[in-house]
């Protein structure tokens, strides 16, 4: 059982203060096994503060490296504390962490999975984007669904739980631009495996989306690049030491 084993949930977090007490409190509530560390990207309000408060260890950036480097700190302190599983958690109150016993179990149901991924749009949940904002969304799905040989809804998504050999890879590398959507691809590429689940997710309850308005063109083409930029990079090698692919078939 996963819960029995040693579990981690990361919350990166960039001046939300007015939010990140509540995720906490609902974590704590609703994965009561996990540790919660929470990445303070460098804030300049509150936000470790409410969230030592509520109970969580928190690390803190002396600057702000963007949602990537707070994450891949994450997985950092994941692989050196010797955490078998985690889950990446926001801290502007979109991801619900009641769902965090839907993702385990989905990975339990299924041991040969490396990372689970909560989905908006798997079924028809009451999620309300902006129309340029989910056709971006959707077009990404869609590249990346033939490239992968996996349906993919949700790649922008990053309410993700992560084994111990996801851990390993995204602590050394993991992408700092758009990396939620990339991390499908480095995740193809070393032949790990991931699956969709259907999730709640709310509008975020505090804080600044880093895709403001009138800039979601612009977005969708950066990342559009980034994926292609992302094909021509070269395949793992295994160096010795290394540890090896975990999956004999390609997947995600």
């Amino acid at each position: 059982m996963i819960f029995e084993r040693s579990c981690l949930v990361v919350v990166p977090a960039y001046n939300e203060a007015g939010t990140v007490g509540r995720v906490i409190t609902s974590v704590h509530e609703h994965a009561p096994a996990f540790d919660v560390v929470v990445i303070d990207d460098g804030s300049t309000d509150d936000t470790c503060r409410e969230a030592t408060a509520a109970g969580a260890r928190a690390l803190r950036h002396p600057f702000n490296l963007g949602i990537g480097g707070a994450v891949q700190s994450g997985f950092k302190f994941a692989l050196e504390n010797g955490y078998d599983y985690m889950i990446q958690v926001d801290a502007d109150g979109q991801h619900d962490p009641a769902e965090i016993p839907r993702l385990v179990r989905a990975m339990e149901e299924n041991p040969s999975l490396d990372v689970i991924c909560g989905s908006r749009f798997l079924k028809d949940l009451e999620y309300v984007a902006p129309i340029s904002r989910r056709a971006g969304i959707h077009v990404f799905a869609f590249i990346l669904s033939r490239i992968v040989g996996q349906k993919v809804t949700d790649p922008t998504s990053g309410f993700r739980l992560y084994n111990r050999r996801a851990i390993s890879l995204f602590a050394r590398d993991y992408p700092h631009d758009y990396p939620e959507v990339e991390a499908v691809l480095v995740l193809h590429y070393h032949r790990l495996r991931m699956r969709e689940i259907a999730v709640r997710m709310f509008q975020r309850g505090g804080g600044r989306s880093s895709i403001r308005s009138g800039k979601s063109v612009y977005y969708m083409i950066k990342v559009l690049l980034a994926i292609f930029v992302g094909l021509a990079r070269a395949k793992p090698v295994v160096e010795p030491g290394d540890e090896a692919p975990v999956a004999a078939t390609h997947g995600i």
